[in-house]
């Protein structure tokens, strides 16, 4: 893989994934990079120069192999190999992630998901069943866990993180609002659904404010 990569490419990559699957399934062998811009709302340009962050791939005038590009962005995303993942949370969110069909098949395993919540503690998602985040230690020790996925109130995601760090958990996947601090030896995604539904709203308004042409 080359050295820095921006993150605006690391941001694209899953969407290159993404639209390289359903090629696949729409029955597409090959792909040029006209084609594949026009699909994504890219320019050819933008297309080749992203691909060519990590190495060069595809042929002048034959374009890309739709199969090998997308294994070649699945190996660099990693997807390409078994990631298990614990919940904290078994309310919405924590039980729609462990029911979604789209994490396992693109190589994140739910193992186990826990609470406190004595209403919440001893169902079934999925064939899971929600444990007492008091068993949280001894499973992180007895099992491999690469991520966790917060989704607890914002007061206990900090704490849980850096006990989570603590255990050697490296990967999180926080929807708690707030952004989590730990060290740089983390790997660390936020996900805050109000923002974006605030971006979502500006947009809409800029859409209504704009001058009829």
């Amino acid at each position: 893989m080359a050295g820095y990569v921006s993150e605006a490419v690391i941001k694209r990559l899953p969407s290159y994934y993404r639209h390289l699957k359903e090629l696949e399934r729409e029955g597409v062998n090959q792909i040029s990079s006209q084609d594949l811009g026009e699909r994504m709302r890219l320019t050819a340009s933008q297309i080749r120069q992203d691909i060519n962050c990590f190495g060069g791939f595809g042929r002048q005038g034959y374009g890309y192999s739709v199969e090998g590009l997308r294994e070649h962005i699945g190996h660099i995303l990693g997807v390409d190999h078994l990631h298990k993942m614990i919940i904290l949370g078994g309310g919405n969110i924590g039980r729609a992630i462990a029911s979604s069909n789209s994490f396992p098949n693109n190589g994140f395993e739910t193992v186990a998901i826990f609470d406190n919540d004595p209403k919440k503690i001893g169902t079934d998602v999925e064939g899971i069943i929600v444990q007492d985040i008091c068993n949280l230690e001894r499973f992180v020790h007895e099992h491999t866990v690469d991520i966790a996925l917060l989704a607890v109130p914002a007061m206990r995601a900090q704490s849980l993180a850096e006990e989570l760090y603590g255990y050697g958990v490296r990967g999180f996947w926080n929807f708690a609002p707030l952004d989590l601090k730990l060290p740089e030896d983390v790997s660390v995604e936020n996900v805050h659904l109000d923002e974006s539904l605030e971006v979502l709203s500006f947009r809409m308004m800029q859409q209504l404010c704009s001058p009829m042409l």
